[in-house]
This record gives structure tokens, C-alpha cells and sequence, in this order.
């Protein structure tokens, strides 16, 4: 006999509109389009992300409820090794996994905020389509009913807020009902061929989803980002990341993806907008993210989010790179950035009018691991020297100069940098810069061996530069020396070297 909440998921629909929040915007995009980007996020520049689920509690890394389904991939075999053929233990039965049986969210918190995020994000929901707040259209798969039995996201936002972080949720649901269709799936060969994966059972519909109004072969054909879904689902799209928003009312929502389902992922957006806290002038004071650059017109309606990637330009409107510090979801073994990595992106993104989101994926027990620990303890030794160069500054007449600032470009045309680990660590011969006001800062990315020229400073030269009058090495204040004229600004560093050196270190230059 089916429990009420499966009934409930495989009942017909009775298909009502969407119930917007009354106010400025609307499912329609125009209205979108009075939208602007408010000031606290170009400060901002840094956020942390635990994009944390019931999938991390496995330790296989991404996608693992889909790849699990997956006849031949590795984690299908990793599924297999481990717990069995799919038909018998699913991806249903991994949630108790899932026990944050050591996580502190305000301990984290602090660490966070020590290491300088301004922002932090706790996944909403993910592909697999587990709530982790206490969702009031997904009552039988939340981590309050099932795994930790806690408000996750609830919780994340009180740490978060009590510090003066700003706070901000991701919902990567609008492609669960394509992503997870392997789940209804069987093995084409060995002992278990034909015997159907537990995502066919209809008494877990309200998980793996209702595929009774779809073409036969829809398990077999849908892409996992394909966004093809039946209007019923469009609407519990659309319901329950209203009822995330309005539950929390995050500064920041994120989307994997474009706006989806156009009225119904619209309305989201809007729900955003309409309920969320205001700026002084008495505009929204919430970012929404899309990856596609169309949903966001020259800073209005949304921040564009480039996911592990990073512009190769500057981008007169703020823009935001997501990335991890090894994969999204916890992956034991996994082979994390440094903190130099880190640095290198967050200076060149900064210098970019961009925003680094980072993530520290948790295992099942919520604690940050010891690899993870110095990580997250090298970025905070080097922001709390050089984050008065990062914060609430914006872009020079160039982003940088030195041989890491060679674009490549797609056959298409668009500048891109391709980021992530495949290109060597900056060294002391690239430079990035800020301002703030008057004062311009330097980053020169590494150290030294005793004196370093800023070509891009010459006096006279293309980007006419006012004389220099103070040089300063943030962290020491102890005033350089320095000759600036028509080949550069030259600057002779002290012979100690700071801690955090070897990394990059920031020059104050202010001019007559």
C-alpha cells in the first residue's frame, strides 16, 4: 500500500497558477528588466559554498545519484563494489547516510568569516530532488524528515546572519525530472538484466518522479540537463523554490542553469525580488544568478555566473565565478586547490569586476577535513594581510599585465580564460590591479628576488598614469622605494619576507 505522500506524488494534477508575492515584478521578463545590481555585492567579491547533500555523504563525488544508474560508468561500479546491485539498494537508501552527526554550522561559520567571505551559500536542492530545508511540497525527502533531520538550510542562515554574512541558497531543481531518469532503468546484462532499478517502483514517484504521462522511451532518450518536463512538474518547480524563498529569504538565489520553464522559472526570480530585503534607495537588495548571459541585460535582471570559468577581460557589469576546491559533492581522496590556486582566481576574477563563490564540499558528518583545514587556512592567513585591496574596489583602466594575461580565444570570438587548474600558478611577473577612490592597488603574484617594474605605470605610456607619491607594502606600512618614470613604477622590496609571500603580496600606490 502506497504512503499518503507517494499517492499524493502520483495522483492526477490539478494544474492552478502560480501565486506570485505581490509587488514590483511579475513572471513576465520585462519586468525583470527594472532590476539592477545592488552595491553590497560588487563589494562583497567572496562568498564560500557547502554544496552539501545527501550525495556527499557517499564520498563517490558528483552526480552520483544519477551516475549510479549509469550501467558502466565507474560509479556504478563504485554502487555495485559497494552496496549492491541498484534494483536492491538505491539512491533512496544512501539518504541515511547522510547524518551530519558532526556538523557545527556555527563553528564553520566562523571559519568562514575569519578566512574574509562576505557571502555564504548552502545548496537548497540539488538534482536528486531532496529538499534540505523543511519543505513544505517535498514532505517525505527533506533533511528535516529523513538524514540529519535538520533544517540545513535554516540553520546555515542563522550562523551566517549572525556574523554579518550575507546569505544565499542554490536550487539546481529545475533538472531533476530529466537527471534523474536512469533511476528507472534496468541492467542490459548479467544476473540482474531486466530487473527493473528502484526508480520504476511508483511508491518513490515523489523522488525519482512520475513518468506515466511521458513518451515510453523518455528514461532512455532524456538528457540530464534537458529541462523537458510536463507543466505539472514546471508548477512544483516553481512552488517549492517560492517556498525556499519565502522561508528564508536568502540575499542570493542560484540557479544551475538559465532562467527555466520561462514563466514559471521568471516567477522565481520575481519572488526574489518581491520578498526579499531592499536597498537604501528602496531598490532589491537580492542577486539572482544565471548561466546563460541573455537572462541578464547590461546588469539588469539579473549577475551573470560563469561556473569554473573565469572572463578573460574586464566586464564593466559584476559578474561572479562558482567554483570548488576539488568536486561539488565530497569525493574521498579527492585532490584539493592550493591556497596559492585560490588566491591566483580570486585576484584575477577581482581585478576582472568579478566575485569569487567557493566551495568546501563536506562529507557525511559535516566536518571539514584536514586537507580541506589548510586550505581554508592559507586563504585566510593571505586575506587577512591583502583583503584591503579586495574588498569594495573596483577595476582599473586594465586588468593586469605579465605573461599570464595572454587571451585565448574560442573559434567563436568570446575571450575566455581557461582557468581552473590547468595553467600554472601566477608568479612575481604578473600583476593585477584595483582601486579604491584615489588609491590604486598593485598584486604583484609572488615574490620578488629584489625589486619589481610595473610597465603599465609608465609615465607618459598608454595608460597615463599621475606621478606616484607613496608605495607602501600592505601588511608592513614601512613606506618603499621606488623610481617612476617613463619605463614604469620600479619598486625595491625589504629584504624580509612576509609570511604570505610566496603567494602574492598587494602594493598601495597613491599619486599626486
Amino acid at each position: 500500500m502506497l504512503s499518503a505522500a507517494a499517492a499524493a506524488a502520483i495522483a492526477p494534477r490539478i494544474m492552478r497558477a502560480q501565486t506570485i508575492t505581490p509587488g514590483r515584478f511579475t513572471d513576465e521578463r520585462a519586468s525583470l528588466e527594472a532590476y539592477t545590481i545592488p552595491d553590497w555585492f560588487t563589494d562583497a567579491k567572496f562568498g564560500i559554498w557547502s554544496h552539501w547533500g545527501p550525495q556527499s555523504a557517499v564520498g563517490d563525488g558528483d552526480w552520483y545519484a544519477r551516475n549510479m544508474y549509469m550501467e558502466g560508468s565507474a560509479q556504478y561500479a563504485y554502487h555495485v563494489k559497494r552496496f549492491g546491485p541498484q534494483s536492491k539498494v538505491g539512491y533512496k537508501d544512501l539518504i541515511p547516510l547522510y547524518t551530519a552527526d558532526r556538523w557545527d554550522p556555527e563553528h564553520l561559520m566562523d571559519l568562514y568569516q575569519k578566512a574574509g567571505a562576505k557571502y555564504f551559500f548552502s545548496m537548497g536542492v540539488h538534482h536528486d530532488n531532496f529538499d534540505l530545508w523543511n519543505s513544505k511540497y517535498q514532505p517525505r525527502w527533506n533533511a528535516v524528515t529523513m538524514g540529519p533531520k535538520k533544517d540545513v538550510v535554516g540553520m546555515w542562515a542563522a550562523a551566517a546572519r549572525k556574523r554579518g554574512l550575507r546569505f544565499g541558497v542554490s536550487e539546481h531543481l529545475s533538472n531533476s525530472f530529466d537527471w534523474l531518469a536512469p533511476s528507472h532503468l534496468a541492467d542490459t546484462k548479467g544476473p540482474y538484466a531486466g530487473v527493473p532499478y528502484d526508480g520504476q517502483n511508483p511508491a518513490y514517484a515523489d523522488l525519482y518522479h512520475d513518468y506515466s504521462s511521458m513518451p515510453a522511451d523518455f528514461a532512455k532518450t532524456a538528457e540530464a540537463m534537458g529541462r523537458i518536463a510536463p507543466d505539472w512538474w514546471k508548477l512544483q518547480y516553481f512552488n517549492r523554490v517560492k517556498d525556499l524563498v519565502d522561508q528564508h529569504q536568502p540575499d542570493l538565489l542560484y540557479t544551475d542553469g538559465g532562467i527555466p520553464f520561462e514563466q514559471y522559472g521568471v516567477g522565481t526570480v520575481a519572488e526574489l525580488y518581491n520578498v526579499g530585503p531592499l536597498t537604501p534607495h528602496g531598490a532589491p537588495g537580492t542577486v539572482y544568478f544565471s548561466k546563460t548571459k541573455t537572462d541578464c541585460v547590461d546588469g539588469h535582471s539579473c549577475v551573470v555566473d560563469h561556473e569554473r570559468n573565469v572572463l578573460g577581460s574586464i566586464d564593466p557589469v559584476p559578474w561572479q565565478t562558482d567554483t570548488c576546491i576539488g568536486e561539488w559533492h565530497y569525493k574521498v581522496g579527492a585532490k584539493y586547490k592550493t591556497p596559492k590556486k585560490v588566491i591566483d582566481m580570486l585576484v584575477d576574477i577581482v581585478s576582472k569586476n568579478g566575485n569569487l563563490l567557493l566551495n568546501f564540499p563536506l562529507p557525511a558528518n559535516g566536518e571539514l577535513d584536514p586537507e580541506e583545514m589548510q586550505v581554508l587556512e592559507g586563504i585566510t592567513a593571505w586575506m587577512q594581510v591583502n583583503g584591503e585591496g579586495i574588498y569594495a574596489t573596483r577595476p582599473w583602466r586594465i586588468y593586469g599585465e605579465g605573461p599570464s594575461t595572454k587571451v585565448v580565444v574560442k573559434p567563436s570570438g568570446k575571450e575566455f580564460d581557461p582557468n581552473e587548474g590547468k595553467k600554472p600558478d601566477l608568479v612575481a611577473e604578473d600583476i593585477r590591479f584595483t582601486t579604491k577612490g584615489e588609491t590604486l592597488y598593485a598584486f604583484i603574484m609572488g615574490w620578488p628576488a629584489a625589486e619589481c617594474n610595473i610597465a603599465s605605470l609608465a609615465l607618459g605610456g598608454p595608460q597615463q598614469p599621475r606621478k606616484a607619491v607613496d608605495v607602501r607594502l600592505i601588511g608592513t606600512e614601512e613606506p618603499l622605494k621606488f623610481v617612476h618614470d617613463a619605463t614604469g613604477l620600479r619598486v625595491s622590496f625589504p629584504q624580509n619576507k612576509p609570511a604570505t609571500a610566496d603567494i602574492g603580496v598587494t602594493l598601495r600606490v597613491r599619486f599626486v
